[in-house]
């Protein structure tokens, strides 16, 4: 009795262990703002740039962003770079911005290392409190945020996702 007890939390921890970095899809329901012509500052962290320059989610207002927090370690935020680095190069001169933003475990220099290493094309910067404090705390990585041109939250996706997913998203909010 007790071994199967011990089994079952010991099954929970390793559950609990394996979505700190998912590598499943797990689009979350949101509680999204009414939609307005408005700029919708609910969401407007800044935050810094790897070169140190400071911008914010509304220098952005009029296109559509998604914004990828990640880091160089994390296998399914590795495989889903690829992705982002094609639809941004794809959508970007069609009112598509990406953002990356690292956790930075590893320091600065990793993230700058893994950003020359695989051709990375899109604005990169790091978490920090105030985008914790406006998209809240990620309880794993990748988890990916998709807004309209008006700084609405249109999806938030938690885990891996295929490139379709993401173009699909965009191609709806550009009417394309």
């Amino acid at each position: 009795m007790k071994l199967k007890i011990i089994g079952s939390i010991l099954m929970v921890a390793l559950a609990l262990t394996l979505t700190s970095c998912s590598s499943k899809a797990d689009a979350e329901a949101q509680a999204i703002p009414e939609k307005s012509s408005d700029y919708n500052t609910q969401f407007n962290f800044a935050t810094q740039n790897l070169d140190g320059s400071t911008f914010s989610l509304a220098d952005f207002q009029g296109k559509v962003v998604i914004v990828d927090l990640w880091d160089t370690w994390c296998p399914p935020c590795r495989m889903e770079i690829p992705h982002f680095v094609d639809l941004y190069s794809e959508y970007k001169d069609q009112g598509f911005v990406m953002i990356g933003l690292a956790l930075g475990r590893d320091g600065k220099n990793a993230v700058d290392q893994f950003i020359a290493d695989n051709g990375i094309n899109y604005i990169n910067g790091f978490i920090n409190q105030d985008v914790v404090a406006k998209l809240g705390e990620p309880r794993s990585i990748p988890t990916t945020y998709v807004f309209d041109q008006n700084g609405n939250l249109y999806k938030k996706y938690v885990g891996y996702n295929d490139k379709s997913i993401f173009e699909a998203d965009i191609n709806a909010l550009l009417n394309i």
